[in-house]
């Protein structure tokens, strides 16, 4: 749509998207005229779905002035910085129904038991898990700079094909490896994470890197400030080595420099837009990575990449500092290559900042010394029988029953999900007002029906009132959800199936995504565990029992 005819489109929607970049650009008319007539009403009705007679409309038209000053007013604040969160904060917990964690105790950031001596393979240390890379280095078998050159140096060779990194930090990273090195030396050992390369999804401040948020427009963007994420995770020792591709705005897995690629099937893209982070982390390109997920950018190319993800409960993980795609259902989470190491990264981001108002303080607990005998693990019986994919998930259930856990067939919730997506769809169009009102939205790679630049568009005609209305229902979602996971200690699911995915998404409640092994075209299949309100700890001690009996074996992609 050419500039001309968008103006058209939102002078006359004025109703609703008053304001808009065309409108804005118009002569104000006098204080009794309206820019608008009763025809105009009449394609709206038809858009939104109510129905105004002749007269009803004619009084519309008669007050409109008020509803456009309203709008002007909005339009004359100026362009909103992307980081001003709304009043209205969304907390994940439902009244009345107190919060019943499974797993109440244990220290996440102790290291599990021993691994092997080192391998002198640099293969083998690429691809150990970080809790492994971890241990070599506590014992001083290996230093964090050469790991940190490995990773570097794969990045180079690899990268090129998989379009994983935004941003290499080739320099700053060797100079902070060094200097964990020497404090190593020194007796001092920040914890799990001490002198570990991690990659950090392109949407976090980096001070003096730049942060693209995946986007044209922003591709030349240097923060002067770190996100508290980046910050934390410099106290816990990591080592930053890039910023991973990230889907424009936080979609899919195109950004500006071409699709990020599966390393297990490089004609295929990585999916969701944690894409960089994950496929990196599948390829070997770091010890571990740093995600964040709306609807599926963890889960899914966790899922495409054979990696490990995990999304915590909504609020756990401070967003400071971080692109702000939806307010009230953005998480921030780790993708590793174990179910122990997104523990460990877990541990060291959980916290409480009081200048993301929807963070809130609550414990971690992950008990090594739990396994998982004796938990209750609720399935769908007709989805986990469904599908190309049954016999994996047969293998995954069995898995879970022989590890001790008790099986227990669940009707999914009665949860139509659809309501949901508007609150989700809004918040993104009002967090980039300013993108569709330049009109810069024309610069954006991806411009198919279902990208970004069509749904901002799109959700200047979604009524205020449905907004409203769809958040009721949110709140009834929430607690069908509540009553849901409340009746077992976790629910094992294929990824997509039931509608869980938005679902959950939509309440707040915890995922683990993990590989249970290989499809019919050879490449990895994940499944998701979910669970109870901040009670991740027992969607671990579930993961590793389902990790050690199925998981993808020790093979690589090929592609790496």
């Amino acid at each position: 749509m050419d500039v001309a005819s968008r103006r058209e489109v939102l002078v006359g929607l004025a109703s609703l998207a008053a304001a808009s970049r065309g409108f804005a650009a118009t002569v104000d008319p006098p204080a009794t005229a309206s820019p608008f007539g009763p025809g105009d009403l009449a394609g709206l009705e038809r858009i939104v779905g109510v129905s105004f007679t002749d007269d009803e409309r004619a009084l519309i038209v008669r007050t409109a002035v008020e509803h456009v000053d309203m709008v002007r007013a909005i339009a004359k604040a100026g362009e909103l910085p992307n980081g001003l969160a709304p009043a209205t904060v969304f907390r994940a917990e439902v009244a009345d129904v107190p919060e019943r964690p499974v797993t109440v105790g244990g220290d996440p950031r102790s290291l599990p038991p021993d691994p092997p001596p080192l391998s002198g393979d640099d293969d083998s240390i690429a691809f150990a898990p970080a809790h492994q890379l971890a241990a070599w280095m506590r014992r001083g078998e290996i230093t964090s700079e050469r790991i940190v050159r490995l990773s570097l140096a794969r990045i180079r060779r690899l990268d090129p094909k998989l379009k994983c990194v935004i941003t290499a930090c080739e320099e700053s990273a060797i100079a902070e490896a060094r200097a964990a090195d020497r404090e190593l030396a020194a007796g001092r050992w920040r914890g799990p994470l001490h002198g570990l390369p991690y990659g950090l999804k392109d949407l976090f401040d980096t001070k003096g890197i730049r942060t693209t948020w995946g986007a044209e427009p922003w591709r030349d963007r240097v923060p002067d400030r770190d996100a508290w994420i980046v910050s934390r995770l410099r106290d816990a020792g990591a080592v930053l080595v890039a910023k991973t591709a990230v889907g424009a705005l936080a979609y899919g897995d195109i950004w500006f420099g071409g699709t990020c690629r599966s390393p297990w099937n490089i004609e295929k893209g990585s999916s969701g837009s944690s894409a960089g982070s994950a496929s990196g982390t599948a390829a070997g390109l770091w010890a571990f990575a740093i995600g964040t997920e709306t609807l599926g950018s963890i889960v899914s190319p966790c899922l495409r990449c054979g990696a490990t993800g995990l999304r915590p409960t909504f609020g756990r993980v401070p967003r400071t500092g971080g692109m702000s795609l939806v307010w009230s259902m953005d998480k921030v989470g780790p993708i590793a290559r174990s179910v122990d190491d997104t523990a460990l990264v877990l541990a060291e981001i959980n916290g409480f900042d009081a200048d993301d108002p929807s963070s809130v303080e609550r414990p971690f607990h992950d008990d090594r010394g739990l396994d998982a005998r004796g938990l209750r693990i609720g399935f769908v019986r007709k989805s986990c029988e469904a599908g190309d994919d049954a016999a994996l998930h047969r293998r995954a259930l069995d898995a879970l029953r022989d590890a001790g856990c008790t099986l227990v067939e669940v009707e999914p919730p009665a949860v139509d999900t659809t309501p949901l997506l508007i609150p989700l769809m809004v918040e993104a169009a009002a967090a980039f007002e300013a993108l569709t009102r330049s009109n810069r939205d024309d610069e954006l790679s991806w411009q198919a029906p279902e990208a970004w630049p069509n749904t901002f568009r799109r959700m200047w005609l979604m009524p205020a009132i449905n907004l409203v209305q769809a958040d009721r229902l949110r709140r009834r979602a929430m607690e069908a959800a509540s009553r849901f996971f409340n009746q077992v200690d976790a629910v094992l699911s294929p990824c997509y199936a039931d509608e869980l995915l938005t679902l959950t998404n939509a309440t707040g409640h915890p995922s683990l995504t993990l590989p249970v092994g290989f499809d019919a075209a050879g490449e990895p299949y994940g499944m998701s565990l979910m669970g109870r309100l901040f009670d991740e700890g027992t969607l671990l001690r579930a993961g590793r029992a389902l990790e050690s009996r199925t998981g993808l074996g020790g093979r690589r992609p090929p592609d790496a």
